[in-house]
């Protein structure tokens, strides 16, 4: 069995943030602080013209900024401590913790938008249609621009791949790699909340339109009801794939277990355990347990493992065939 490295397996990094992490979190700042302009010009309006839809949108305004602050705090912790040992997983997962937290606000969203449009069906109220079809109209705009500059676009590989050697002990060996791609749930959390809302606004739009020309006033609450629905599930979607991450369990449809061995098993050598996770966004862990007939250094199996780009940080302990 492998022997402590000691307090030398330390000094080495174990940054594994997604390559895009920097860009990202600009671009949800910016987000931010156009929602917050839109919010403080909606607020001033409403309350100077005396109108309390657009003082009631501005506040949902401020909740939308919120929950992108939530995502915008994650990058800038995550890459604050991406170096701090304290994790000696890297700070990687903030993210998917992130789009957890932000998919529970989204489903309470859902809810309270059910809700709301339940009792307003129950007890219709009067709808001024040209206002709010004005308010919806350029939320709608910030909306479709804050998807824009949240789109993930680079979710390709790109990059240098490098690995750097840490041998401590003959069982034992790490690598290391620096590498893009891979899905940023922090990123994903923060687009499906203005998505969300720019699906919102869709509905209110139509549905008032159709109430204006046709006085069918119960279609308002009724898109509501639906678009709460719709969110609800986006909602469930984000937390499951955040919540598998943080729970150490691999996407569907891949499946590294079977990368490394067929990288590993090609003769007598035999993988007797085998652990995979994901340590960041494109970035997956791995500990390794090889028997093999005759013996081999650890790095023998890294070089097999090297074409694997998503490994990023690999543990590989080799036993001896009938070794007590």
């Amino acid at each position: 069995m492998s022997a402590s490295h000691g307090d030398d397996a330390l000094t080495h990094d174990h940054v594994f943030l997604g390559a895009d992490h920097r860009r990202n979190e600009r671009r949800v700042w910016l987000v931010i602080a156009l929602t917050t302009v839109m919010m403080v010009v909606e607020i001033g309006a409403g309350t100077a013209f005396g109108s309390m839809a657009l003082v009631a949108d501005g506040w949902h305004m401020s909740t939308h900024a919120s929950a992108l602050l939530i995502s915008a705090l994650a990058y800038l912790y995550a890459r604050r401590q991406a170096r701090s040992r304290r994790f000696t997983f890297g700070t990687g997962k903030f993210g998917d913790l992130a789009g957890f937290a932000s998919a529970i606000v989204l489903a309470l969203v859902a809810l309270l938008m059910g809700w709301e449009s339940l009792r307003r069906l129950m007890q219709p109220v009067a709808i001024d249609f040209s206002e709010a079809i004005a308010i919806a109209t350029v939320g709608l705009a910030v909306n479709l621009v804050s998807a824009g500059l949240l789109r993930d676009d680079h979710d390709h590989h790109h990059g240098a791949h490098h690995h750097h050697e840490h041998n401590h002990h003959e069982h034992g060996h790490h690598h290391h790699g620096d590498h893009g791609g891979g899905k940023d749930n922090n990123l994903r959390s923060a687009y499906v909340h203005v998505i969300a809302d720019a699906f919102t606004s869709v509905l209110a739009i139509a549905a008032l339109l159709a109430g204006s020309r046709f006085g069918w006033v119960w279609l308002d609450p009724l898109m509501g009801i639906v678009g709460g629905l719709v969110i609800a599930q986006w909602a469930f979607g984000l937390a499951k794939a955040s919540g598998s991450v943080l729970l150490d369990a691999l996407p569907q449809g891949e499946d590294l277990p079977a990368e490394i061995r067929a990288a590993i098993e090609t003769g007598a050598d035999r993988i007797t355990d085998l652990h995979v996770w994901q340590v960041g966004p494109g970035h997956h862990a791995a500990i390794v347990s090889v028997v093999t007939p005759q013996r081999q250094e650890p790095s023998f199996y890294k070089k097999k493992l090297s074409g694997i780009h998503e490994l990023s940080h690999v543990t590989v302990e080799v036993t001896l065939a009938g070794a007590a």
